[in-house]
């Protein structure tokens, strides 16, 4: 059994599906975000769903899937282009056992399942990264960039660095779900 995180009960949030959001995240527009389950956000996150396509109806503009672990000030945006004139930001979404690493910003449109993202990355807009993929740390994916499956990218700007073994899925599910169970509160 690996070691415990302990975090002060008082300073996270813990929903009815077992999300734990620090009370030092900024969730901005949190109607247009959706929280798979399991999910935990650190502090200083910002995740931006009040980002939102103009007009009527009711968007979802983040979708964070189960066993997400957003790290200590992400940033996380909905990508946005204008098209035909007109400015419209485009709906983000986060598949199940996702590790974003700390200081990392995402302007992604899709984020596969069993992905690894490092720290300090920036991941541009409408990227496109398919399960079982990692990011090394410090590492710039340019927009409009497709990451392969089982691909290790690095680099600034992002470039492919190696095939990941098809262990990879079970390792990244295994992680993330040890993390989450290490994740305890402590009463202050």
């Amino acid at each position: 059994m690996q070691t415990p995180i302990y975090y002060p009960k008082a300073e996270f949030i813990e929903t009815d599906t077992g999300n734990k959001v620090s009370r030092r995240a900024t969730i901005s527009g949190p109607q247009n975000i959706i929280l798979g389950g399991k999910t935990i956000i650190s502090n200083g996150a910002i995740i931006r769903g009040d980002l939102k396509r103009a007009g009527p109806g009711h968007a979802v503009v983040i979708s964070l899937g189960r066993y997400c672990l957003v790290g200590e000030g992400c940033v996380m945006r909905p990508p946005y282009k204008t098209y035909r004139g007109t400015f419209n930001y485009y709906p983000m979404k986060i598949g199940d056992f996702v590790h974003i690493g700390a200081n990392t910003v995402v302007e992604a449109a899709t984020v596969g399942n069993h992905v690894e993202i490092g720290k300090n990355c920036v991941i541009g807009k409408f990227t496109i990264i398919k399960d079982c993929a990692k990011i090394a740390d410090n590492t710039i994916i340019p927009p409009n960039t497709v990451i392969p499956a089982l691909t290790l990218f690095s680099g600034s700007p992002g470039h492919f660095i190696e095939d990941l073994p098809e262990s990879t899925q079970e390792v990244v599910e295994a992680r993330t779900k040890s993390y989450y169970t290490r994740f305890q509160a402590v009463e202050r």
